[in-house]
């Protein structure tokens, strides 16, 4: 039986309920979730087990490694960048890294490179593991690489180079790494417990991840066999050297260990961000409003940073995507919590996101890896929020920290 611990605001009891159902319907092992409205806690929940394989529970102060939800922080710095003057979406990349200018790229803009429009999702030769983790070696590699299609003709997924592309431009542009930056300028100022290179001494803090592949492999069943709206994409699983595949294979070995010491303490500002549910929600509250006194961009900064940059079908993931210069947009199978808001998905479940018509800003993370479009955990408690919504019509001074009461929950 699992304890679920934390608060939440009166009006939002329907986000615990489906936090609960998670658990004892859908599969999660250890997780939390934390919603902002209007810049103030109205949930923030966490339970399970951060370590199954020692029993450790997950507390309060667990953090848990979000995948790709670290775009949305990365993201984030590069905005705040923009803001301060000192780095142009519309300027060449090699502007700010004249390296990169080779191989058809020396026009390429820095909005593309956030935008997923600049074609450099693989490399024609992948990277020693410890060389992509040590930095210098994956940036030499991408500004020599020659796009895989016209930059600023198609869009796909820059699953993992994502990282290194605009981390290398936030580094030429701040003097600084992108993980330094976000702890100096993000994280520091609004108290986040949220890392993009963790240090040793938050080791013992993470939990470790347990892996659920689909049901069915559908890579291994006849072809006729696949239903028909899923055939071009499994069709591009299958080809081992479809962007699909290449754009998660730019390291050797391609598999990476996100659960080690080394893939931890490493700065991917596109994959191994590694924080609290509470940290992604709080960011997103700060970016579009002020939080105890923080404001991460201004209005008109923001509103640029989450104009649409790209949509259609996505080169890499062959659906239908959505992005702005960093962030995700809501589609079908990602609603968030209306047609306004804008974050950012993580491997197998995580997802943080703020939606500015609303007030809502929102974290979910969790440590069961599940695979596959029948995953529904963040999609219930978005749908939560959403009814949240419809009960409580203007912000209330009973938000977290407010003095209610809330007692622990066990789901039945």
């Amino acid at each position: 039986m699992t304890t679920i611990d934390g608060e939440v605001a009166p009006g939002f009891e329907p986000v615990r309920k489906a936090f609960m159902e998670n658990f004892t319907q859908h599969g999660d092992i250890g997780a939390a979730v934390c919603v902002y409205w209007h810049g103030r806690p109205v949930v923030d929940l966490w339970g399970g087990v951060a370590d199954p394989e020692t029993g450790r529970p997950w507390t309060r102060d667990t953090l848990q490694l979000v995948y790709s939800a670290t775009k949305g922080a990365t993201a984030t710095a590069a905005h705040m960048l923009v803001e301060r003057g000192l780095l142009d979406l519309d300027a060449p990349v090699a502007k700010y890294w004249p390296e990169f200018a080779v191989n058809g790229k020396a026009d390429i803009p820095v909005r593309w490179l956030l935008s997923h429009q600049a074609g450099l999702v693989a490399l024609d030769q992948p990277l020693p593991l410890a060389e992509a983790l040590s930095w210098g070696p994956m940036a030499a590699a991408l500004a020599a690489q020659r796009p895989q299609w016209t930059p600023g003709t198609a869009h796909g997924y820059h699953g993992r180079t994502w990282g290194w592309l605009v981390g290398e431009v936030i580094r030429r542009a701040s003097g600084r790494s992108p993980g330094r930056f976000f702890a100096d300028e993000i994280a520091r100022p609004l108290g986040l417990d949220f890392f993009i290179g963790l240090p040793a001494s938050e080791r013992d803090r993470v939990s470790r991840m347990v892996y659920r592949r689909p049901a069915v492999d559908l890579t291994a069943v006849p072809a006729e066999s696949v239903p028909e709206e899923l055939r071009e994409q499994v069709a591009a699983w299958r080809d081992p050297n479809s962007f699909s595949n290449r754009a998660f294979a730019v390291t050797d070995p391609a598999a990476i260990d996100f659960d080690s010491p080394e893939v931890q303490a490493a700065e991917l500002p596109s994959s191994n961000g590694i924080g609290t549910a509470r940290a992604l929600a709080r960011m997103y509250a700060a970016l579009i409003g002020e939080v105890d006194g923080v404001r991460l961009l201004a209005q008109e900064t923001l509103s640029s940073a989450i104009q649409e940059q790209a949509n259609g079908k996505d080169q890499v993931m062959v659906i239908p995507s959505r992005f702005s210069t960093g962030f995700m947009l809501p589609t079908e199978g990602n609603l968030m919590t209306g047609p306004n808001a804008f974050g950012h998905t993580g491997r197998g479940g995580s997802l943080g996101f703020a939606d500015p018509a609303h007030g809502i800003a929102f974290g979910y993370v969790m440590n069961h890896i599940v695979s596959g479009s029948d995953d529904a955990r963040a999609a219930l408690l978005t749908e939560a929020v959403r009814k949240s919504l419809t009960r409580s019509a203007t912000p209330r001074e009973d938000h977290l920290g407010g003095g209610f009461h809330s007692s622990q929950q066990r789901p039945e």
